[in-house]
């Protein structure tokens, strides 16, 4: 019978696993990367008309990328500033900014080797490159790639450790923090693939990195608080297990019962 921890794991890591590599593999096997930039290729009169736009360019790329920044910084000013006056409130929000940096940093520092063409370089849409897939050989001589993953998109998709920070601070809404991260992630990613930066594919490498960095970094003492297996929905009078959505207060005295009574 699977306990609390790995019944946590199950549904935060194996399961959006399993989900990604059905994903990918049908992405790959369809070959969907190419026929979705065709499209979106010739819907834009065979020329990425939308890839210097005010909208594209200026407010999603570059504003977005002052955004983000702007959202770890302050994130960061609020550590600062209550770090020492609450503890409890402090150790989720360094994860946070931790697990936000680490993201974008890995996928930067991977997009450094991984040799890859946007959309725009390439054959067919626009470049003169040749559409190679990530193992496979790259002629001599040519230019380096620099579009894998989707650097840009990562900046949203970092925040999916809002997930993670809510569990702890405010169980109930740590689905908006998951919101927060697949919609400012999705609004950048999408937006650089109208421009012909990115491919479908280098969105959802860049989620499956910043969502496996979000879950290695978690706070595990706040995992036992929505766990939903049948073994821990029940409880009993000498153990009680807190309501999936209790404040951490109340899931803290709820812990503490059982050592307080010996």
């Amino acid at each position: 019978m699977i306990d609390d921890a790995g019944w946590f794991a199950w549904i935060h890591f194996w399961v959006p696993l399993l989900t990604w590599l059905l994903v990918v593999s049908m992405v790959a096997a369809l070959d969907i990367d190419w026929h979705l930039s065709h499209a979106l290729f010739a819907w834009e009169g065979y020329r990425w008309f939308l890839r210097d736009t005010l909208v594209t360019e200026t407010l999603v790329h570059r504003g977005g990328h002052l955004l983000s920044i702007a959202a770890w910084t302050g994130t960061l000013a609020a550590w600062l500033s209550i770090r020492r006056r609450n503890p409890a409130l402090a150790r989720p929000m360094a994860r946070l900014l931790l697990s936000v940096l680490l993201s974008t940093l890995l996928v930067s520092w991977i997009k450094s080797w991984s040799n890859m063409d946007c959309p725009w370089d390439i054959q067919g849409l626009g470049g003169v490159r040749p559409n190679l897939s990530l193992l496979e050989w790259r002629p001599h001589g040519l230019p380096q790639g620099r579009c894998f993953p989707a650097g840009h998109a990562s900046g949203g998709y970092a925040w999916l450790a809002l997930y993670f920070f809510l569990l702890a601070v405010r169980p109930a809404w740590r689905r908006y923090g998951l919101g927060a991260g697949i919609g400012l992630g999705a609004l950048y990613g999408i937006t650089q693939q109208l421009r012909g930066a990115h491919f479908l594919s280098h969105d959802l490498w860049t989620i499956a990195i910043c969502w496996s960095v979000a879950y290695a970094l978690r706070d595990r003492r706040a995992m036992p608080r929505i766990t939903a297996s049948p073994t821990s929905t029940q409880g009993d009078s000498r153990n009680p297990v807190p309501h999936a959505d209790a404040s951490p207060a109340v899931t803290l005295r709820a812990a503490r019962r059982p050592c307080e009574t010996q």
